[in-house]
């Protein structure tokens, strides 16, 4: 048997549990009114002082360029800033503002719970089974980019 056709079908299964996860994760993003970036970046700055744009496309693998836009829509609708940075000028932080932070408080809980909905009544052992397959694969890809 071929190499690929041992690892074609576990990628097929990775895209479609990725595929799944999107899809049932946006709609409810969208019922909160926002978009899965919009989330995202108000999902990473909640509970922080801010960070650079970079760290930011760091944490939420958003392309630089499609950042700078949802940053500048959120700014828009006033629930982020860009301030300057305390010691390169050449950067700003982008951070929450107060309607930012309460706009995290209310929607990061209620996102956690449609997302914890479909995984009542999955034991622990089967959590650990899937986080030990999930970081073996991954393994593969970080020992693959080395």
């Amino acid at each position: 048997m071929s190499q690929h056709a041992d690892f074609l079908p576990t990628m097929q299964a990775l895209v479609r549990c990725y595929q799944a996860f999107e899809a049932y994760s946006a709609t409810d993003i969208r019922a909160l009114g926002l978009t899965p970036p919009q989330f995202d970046v108000i999902a990473t700055l909640g509970n922080t002082a801010g960070m650079t744009s970079t760290e930011l496309g760091e944490k939420t693998l958003i392309t630089k360029g499609t950042l700078t836009g949802v940053v500048d829509r959120l700014a828009d609708r006033g629930w982020v800033e860009r301030a300057a940075h305390a010691s390169d000028r050449r950067c700003q932080i982008v951070r929450l503002t107060a309607a930012g932070e309460a706009l995290f408080a209310k929607v990061f809980p209620a996102h956690m719970a449609h997302l914890a909905a479909c995984f009542a009544g999955v034991s622990a052992a089967e959590h650990a089974r899937w986080q030990a397959a999930l970081r073996g694969l991954e393994q593969v890809f970080r020992k693959g980019a080395a």
